[in-house]
């Protein structure tokens, strides 16, 4: 029986684009981090690791519908998430391990899968409506779809739009979080509104937004890279009459 062989093509990775207010500390501590992690820690346990704390994060918020005080864990679990899903590549890097398609997938497969429990958490909370909570998701997804293709086809990887980047959105996450201990309500024209379902609408609101937005950036520069067969005879043809 002949053996079935396959060849892997050439793997070229997006130029990552992380502009965040954060950026430059963030990687100087994460190379600080992984220069002194244990041998026997790889970048999977970490992985792992942010991906459990994620399910800590929506648990945590779950719990605080019946025990207030559980919000307070959301802070803890957000950077435990921070430390496990910021730390893996940057270990994989300082150590030349590198997995290219295996990371890029593990890492976003975790990534949709985290926010499903976030939101999934939120939801079962009482402080955001699962209405809302559903809005988020679908939004993230689609933003999550969009830079994903781009990467893909234009090779550049983006996360960080409006100098806020997923190191940002954690820490405003924890805030809002503890500061449901102090005022878990906003009033707004008269009306009374949970805090997360007033921050919920902004987010799907500016993802939306972002997601047009890009998107007709991103289909204008394709379409200029490859134009329509007319398109280019018709530019040779002026050219050669120039």
């Amino acid at each position: 029986m002949a053996h079935m062989t396959t060849t892997q093509k050439p793997f070229r990775g997006a130029d990552r684009v992380l502009t965040s207010i954060l950026a430059g500390p963030e990687r100087r501590t994460l190379r600080f981090l992984a220069e002194r992690m244990p041998a026997w820690v790889n970048s999977d346990h970490l992985t792992v690791l942010g991906l459990a704390a994620m399910l800590g994060t929506g648990l945590a918020f779950w719990a605080a519908g019946t025990r207030p005080w559980a919000v307070s864990l959301v802070a803890v679990c957000l950077a435990i998430n921070w430390f496990g899903d910021s730390l893996d590549g940057t270990l994989a890097r300082v150590r030349k391990h590198e997995r290219p398609r295996y990371g890029y997938y593990v890492d976003h497969v975790v990534d949709i899968v985290g926010s499903f429990f976030l939101l999934g958490g939120l939801a079962l909370s009482g402080y955001m409506s699962p209405l809302v909570a559903a809005g988020v998701l679908i939004a993230f997804l689609m933003m999550s779809a969009e830079v994903f293709l781009a990467a893909h086809t234009l090779g550049q990887f983006k996360i960080t739009y409006a100098n806020l980047g997923p190191t940002e959105l954690r820490i405003l996450l924890a805030v809002g979080a503890l500061w449901l201990l102090v005022k878990p309500n906003v009033v707004i024209f008269g009306q009374t509104y949970h805090l997360f379902d007033v921050g919920g609408v902004v987010a799907i609101v500016g993802l939306f937004g972002i997601f047009t937005v890009t998107a007709i950036a991103h289909t204008r520069a394709l379409y200029r890279a490859e134009p329509m067969a007319e398109a280019r005879r018709g530019r040779s043809g002026s050219e050669t009459n120039a």
